[in-house]
């Protein structure tokens, strides 16, 4: 099943590297404190015990007792157990005085940081053959497994994910009342909410905040599990209920490699021990290659209207009316005994008619009332980041727009379904990431340039790459499009990009900034700088107006 990439990848994929400290990012700590309030205390022999460890005992009781656990020292808390783990750089294990300062008691890694540990810790040293495969277990353990507890949904797949987690969200409160979400948006338990530090968190996270749910009586909680958490494991030790697939498209293959790969690590999820049972959207080959990788039950979806998977699917879009200006789209959907029900998605689009069905399919094989479910679905509120209405048009502005679309399929899906709500031209203010998979660049530049009027090309996230070098490549597929250049521009840094499309915008025209979505920051050479492209927009209309 797909492969790690080895363990030395972790650092920089996890985002839980400790040599990350001093770098401004708002998110771990905040994270680290939702926790449950009174946590079960576990003795260090116990643990060692329960899970086969090597104790190291020189210099540290086997009688400490340990109230939780974190994967780098950002997120720990007074009393933790510190998971070491090897990075990409440096061994977590070399930052062992910082856990010791913010509390530690008790130390898990393997011998290579063992050693790095050295006998001087004063604390107890918990030593295993791979502590990223054990993880999860543990966590789960420690803190009871809470999601025994409660009614537990993810979804996987390359796009999608954030807006049908929070479509089945929306089913689920509907019928159970107060839940959680943990993906890419946010970290939500009932009413208090922090945002996500990526959209899958750490194992020890995971199960924390999960046991915090149970304690205030959450009831439900829906989970986006990126290929990347498959990967390392941060879903061990949670059996779902229920886990959806999208559709696979090219994104990460800086990690993964290829798409077969790719596929098989979000087939993670569809493992025996990882989910009870599962529902795949089979709209292309990937779709039908998860369902032949999947361990357990799996229902099939098409919301492909007229493919002839159509017949033999499960579950089956059989038409859809895409919504216009302001307003989502409806579907009617076949279920599998044959019956026909008509359902609605909020957002326009074919892309959420898709994500619609898939939500409304998991919510009710997680026990929501198909009703229940239909309805809640098609009158969720709206989603940050995702085909977000920032500036409606009219008085002078045209319609802007924030989606997070980052890969050239949900670019060319976002663009298509903007077209059709825009009388006068389609302005795009789009790049792309750094330090990623670089040959999705000109791609973009090529489906931008085919599908949109006028093209600002910026900067996404650069990191530790030079912006100009990714611009050029996104400006390279433009070029294959457009030769001549017309009504394409480039701008840096990415709020004078906006500022532009705004400029030259008429009231008819509708901007569209993709790639960012809902995030709060923006990492360049390293450092994570506060920025949203919606308080952009607004930005500039209160400068505009006086307001």
């Amino acid at each position: 099943m797909g492969h790690l990439q080895g363990e030395g990848l972790t650092a920089s994929l996890d985002e839980a590297e400790p040599e990350r400290e001093g770098r401004f990012d708002p998110m771990t700590s905040a994270q680290g404190r939702m926790r449950p309030t009174h946590p079960r205390a576990h003795r260090v022999d116990d643990i060692a015990t329960a899970f086969g460890l090597r104790l190291v005992a020189a210099g540290g009781d086997p009688d400490t007792q340990v109230t939780g656990l974190a994967v780098g020292s950002d997120d720990l808390a007074p009393g933790d157990l510190f998971v070491a783990l090897r990075g990409l750089k440096r061994h977590g294990a070399e930052f062992t005085a910082q856990a010791l300062a913010a509390g530690a008691r008790a130390i898990l890694t393997d011998a290579e940081g063992a050693g790095l540990v050295g006998d001087e810790a004063g604390v107890p040293v918990l030593v295993a053959e791979n502590p990223r495969e054990l993880v999860g277990d543990l966590a789960a353990w420690m803190y009871g497994y809470p999601g025994h507890e409660l009614v537990t949904v993810a979804v996987t797949g390359t796009n999608g994910k954030t807006t049908t987690a929070y479509f089945v969200d929306a089913a689920q409160r509907a019928h159970l009342g107060s839940t959680a979400v943990l993906g890419t948006v946010e970290l939500r338990v009932g009413e208090e909410s922090i945002e996500s530090p990526r959209t899958t968190v750490e194992a020890p996270v995971l199960h924390a905040i999960l046991a915090l749910a149970r304690e205030r009586g959450v009831r439900a909680a829906t989970i986006e599990a990126s290929s990347h958490a498959l990967a390392l494991r941060r879903t061990g030790g949670l059996e779902l209920d229920v886990a959806g697939f999208t559709n696979l498209q090219r994104d990460h293959l800086d990690f993964h490699g290829d798409m077969d790969t790719y596929l098989a690590d979000k087939a993670r999820l569809f493992q025996e021990g990882q989910a009870s049972r599962g529902v795949v959207v089979v709209d292309d080959e990937w779709g039908e290659k998860m369902v032949g990788l999947a361990t357990i039950p799996v229902e099939t979806l098409t919301t492909r209207v007229g493919v002839p998977a159509a017949e033999e699917a499960d579950w089956a879009v059989l038409e859809a009316q895409i919504g216009l200006d302001g307003v989502g789209s409806t579907f009617s959907l076949r279920t599998p005994d044959g019956s026909v029900v008509e359902a609605a998605s909020p957002l326009p689009g074919l892309v959420n008619v898709s994500n619609a069905a898939l939500a409304v399919v998991l919510a009710h094989r997680s026990g929501v009332p198909l009703d229940v479910a239909i309805a809640a679905v098609g009158s969720a509120h709206a989603i940050p980041g995702r085909m977000e209405r920032v500036i409606e048009r009219g008085d002078g502005w045209p319609l802007c727009l924030v989606d997070y679309a980052h890969t050239p399929d949900a670019l060319e899906l976002a663009l298509q379904a903007v077209r059709p709500i825009t009388p006068g031209r389609l302005i795009i203010v789009f790049g792309s990431d750094g330090d990623r998979d670089q040959g999705k660049r000109p791609i973009m530049g090529e489906v931008a340039a085919r599908l949109a009027d006028v093209l600002v090309v910026t900067d996404e996230n650069p990191r530790s790459e030079d912006p100009a070098t990714i611009r050029a490549a996104i400006l390279e597929g433009v070029r294959a499009v457009r030769p001549d250049g017309r009504e394409v521009e480039e701008v840096s840094p990415r709020a004078d990009a906006i500022r532009r499309a705004l400029a030259i915008a008429e009231d008819t025209d509708t901007v569209i900034v993709t790639g960012k979505g809902h995030e709060p920051t923006q990492e360049i050479a390293g450092v994570f700088h506060r920025y949203n492209d919606r308080d952009v927009y607004l930005a500039v209309r209160a400068e505009r107006t006086g307001a």
